[in-house]
């Protein structure tokens, strides 16, 4: 296998994944921003979860938002619920792996805050039981899925959103996501600051 070659294909399909992706998530990109930002002027915070890549997903976007962005701004409030080691395993170990975040949720979430619920299969235990807890704390969901959304498509209520990306392949999923996350930073700052002055 001739390796330059494999490393432009794999370039070509990540760029056909996020072209394919545009059409159908714009406007949920731009709602989900706008639902973060309602919620962060009425005083709320957005929670942030994953496993694996979507877990360094889900740090990547709050600490864009505590520290900044693009522009300079005050820190905005948003917590990941995959950095506390402690918590985690003693959640996991005490309890349950499926509760390291809802018992988190239950502890932290307020009702208004969002949870940022990111999984490529939308079938992750731990996130559905994530998602399940912040409905019990009467927060709003933001779902970032992948593949046909799995279960988490079927537990959202009508104020949540979900941000899927159309593909069977993790990877490029995950890519995608990526860009989810700079594009909800990105829409934020417009709101908050104005647009940059190029």
């Amino acid at each position: 296998m001739d390796l330059n070659e494999r490393v432009i294909t794999l370039f070509n399909e990540s760029i056909q994944t996020k072209l394919d992706a545009i059409e159908h998530l714009s406007a949920p990109i731009a709602a989900g921003a706008e639902m973060m930002v309602l919620t962060l002027m009425e005083g709320g915070k957005v929670l942030s979860c994953g496993n694996g890549g979507s877990a360094g997903d889900a740090q990547h976007f709050s600490s864009e938002m505590l520290n900044r962005f693009d522009r300079e701004r005050p820190g905005l409030p948003a917590i990941a619920l995959t950095t506390d080691t402690s918590t985690l395993t003693s959640i996991a170990n005490d309890y349950d792996f499926s509760r390291v975040f809802s018992k988190q949720i239950n502890a932290l979430g307020h009702p208004g805050d969002i949870l940022l619920a990111i999984t490529t299969s939308g079938n992750s235990e731990n996130i559905l039981c994530a998602v399940e807890a912040a409905k019990e704390r009467q927060m709003k969901i933001i779902a970032v899925t992948g593949k046909q959304g799995g279960q988490i498509k079927d537990i959202l209520g009508p104020g949540d959103l979900e941000l899927r990306v159309n593909s069977e392949v993790t990877a490029r999923i995950q890519e995608v996501h990526l860009l989810i996350i700079h594009c909800l930073c990105d829409l934020i700052d417009i709101q908050l600051l104005g647009t940059p002055v190029e």
